[in-house]
């Protein structure tokens, strides 16, 4: 598929306006259709670190091609370590693969960044607050809390 027939218009295939479009799909909750135009749009701009993390968002929740996806994701959140949107999308990742204390973390590593970020907020609210280890004094993992906390 060509980038012209992607955007629709031959006058705009900017990678601008595929990211956008390609956005656009997955914030719709369509990360097939966003794949295609955020592939397209790292093709035309492999320098965009936003491009580089939706990308690779959606190469790993497509795809199932996690260990690409998440170089994709964590290269272009070194790039722009500023940007919090990045975070949010390696958390994504993370947990569409079952990764929920690593999503977290960079969920909370965006919080940091920005600590009034809506979206990020959101989702760890709905991750939910993890309990404390019933026996404080002993390691999270070790066999004795997780026996007890399951008993919990």
């Amino acid at each position: 598929m060509s980038v012209t027939s992607l955007v629709g218009s031959p006058t705009d295939p900017s990678p601008h306006a595929l990211y956008e479009r390609g956005r656009s799909f997955y914030e719709a909750g369509d990360p097939e259709a966003a794949l295609t135009y955020l592939r397209a749009a790292q093709e035309a701009d492999g320098h965009s670190a936003r491009i580089q993390s939706y990308y690779g968002l959606c190469l790993g929740l497509v795809d199932r091609r996690f260990e690409e996806a998440s170089e994709l994701c964590q290269a272009a959140a070194k790039r722009e370590f500023f940007n919090p949107d990045l975070y949010l999308n390696l958390a994504r990742l993370y947990l569409g693969f079952g990764f929920k204390s690593e999503a977290i973390r960079f969920l909370r590593r965006g919080l940091m960044i920005d600590p009034g970020n809506a979206a990020i907020e959101s989702s760890l609210r709905e991750l939910g607050d993890r309990l404390a280890p019933v026996l404080r004094f002993l390691p999270r993992q070790h066999r004795l809390n997780r026996w007890l906390g399951t008993a919990r």
